[in-house]
């Protein structure tokens, strides 16, 4: 029965409802200057003044162009990465051997971040495994998240190293639901097995990607700040401020509430923005969407 399925979705509903969509009323604390004690209609309204006082900032500038470059990194390394990775082990012959690849992969998923962190630091330290490997290649042997230049690359290696293989499950359950008959036909016509994954194993799961592909334009700017507030010192704050690291700063250490919860709704605006334009894009080259 039917009613049986809208039952199990109730918990769903109620989770996004309560912890999503209505918490979208205090974005109007955006337009206001809020203080605790006039709560958030009694609040003084002062239009626009959050957002100009943020775009005439140097800050905006600089966390702008942080956040759009890690993303774009991101974008560029690490979403590609967990698909090579299921091709080569969708390539494995050995079953054994292909789950202690995925066991070894999933593994730093569930680490905490606090740990994972630690473990970044711990490396990179001036007397670090990692550090020490670089100073051979022209390092000067000091901590290397104390150089700017620096933050970008270990941010962009940490995430693909701790996301690569959990990632990688999705594609791995799309390459499952591919026709063998098809690298039968393939085998009979002569094709080896880079052709049988440039003619069937990529298009097969194209649709999977191009889906995923939106969902991750779509939260392109958001750059988790766990991990970078974690990371990052003032000495760095050129390159690894973002916006979700700029909001935490101005709204939980300055309480600066009207400020940041402005910086937080341009953020979530543009999002919007490139996810329907993605969206558009996809449906018309493609013709894979998500809606």
């Amino acid at each position: 029965m039917n009613k049986y399925l809208y039952l199990m979705m109730v918990p769903v509903v109620a989770f996004y409802v309560i912890f999503h969509y209505i918490p979208m009323y205090g974005a109007v604390i955006a337009f206001k200057d809020f203080t605790p004690i006039k709560g958030v209609l009694g609040s003084d309204w002062v239009g626009l003044k959050n957002f100009q006082d943020f775009f005439e900032t140097y800050y905006f500038w600089r966390v702008l162009k942080n956040t759009i470059l890690i993303s774009l990194f991101s974008l560029l390394f690490e979403f590609p990465a967990p698909i090579l990775l299921a091709l080569m082990i969708n390539e494995l012959r050995s079953k054994m051997f292909k789950k202690v690849a995925q066991t070894i992969t999933y593994m730093p998923y569930f680490i905490s971040t606090i740990v994972i962190v630690g473990i970044i630091r711990d490396f990179t330290n001036s007397n670090g495994v990692v550090n020490v490997v670089y100073s051979y290649f022209g390092g000067d042997g000091t901590a290397m998240l104390q150089h700017p230049g620096l933050f970008r690359p270990i941010y962009i290696l940490s995430e693909i190293w701790q996301k690569i293989g959990w990632e990688s499950i999705i594609y791995l359950a799309a390459l499952m639901g591919i026709d063998q008959e098809q690298y039968e036909a393939a085998k009979m016509d002569g094709a080896g097995r880079l052709k049988q994954i440039w003619h069937i194993t990529l298009p097969g799961i194209m649709p999977t990607i191009v889906i995923l592909f939106i969902l991750r334009i779509g939260n392109m700017l958001n750059v988790g700040f766990e991990k970078i507030i974690l990371l990052y010192n003032p000495t760095i704050y050129e390159t690894a401020d973002v916006i979700s690291s700029f909001v935490y700063r101005k709204g939980l250490l300055e309480f600066n509430w009207s400020y940041s919860t402005a910086v937080g709704l341009f953020n979530s605006v543009i999002n919007l923005t490139l996810l329907v334009a993605a969206n558009w894009i996809s449906r018309k080259v493609s013709e894979n969407s998500l809606w």
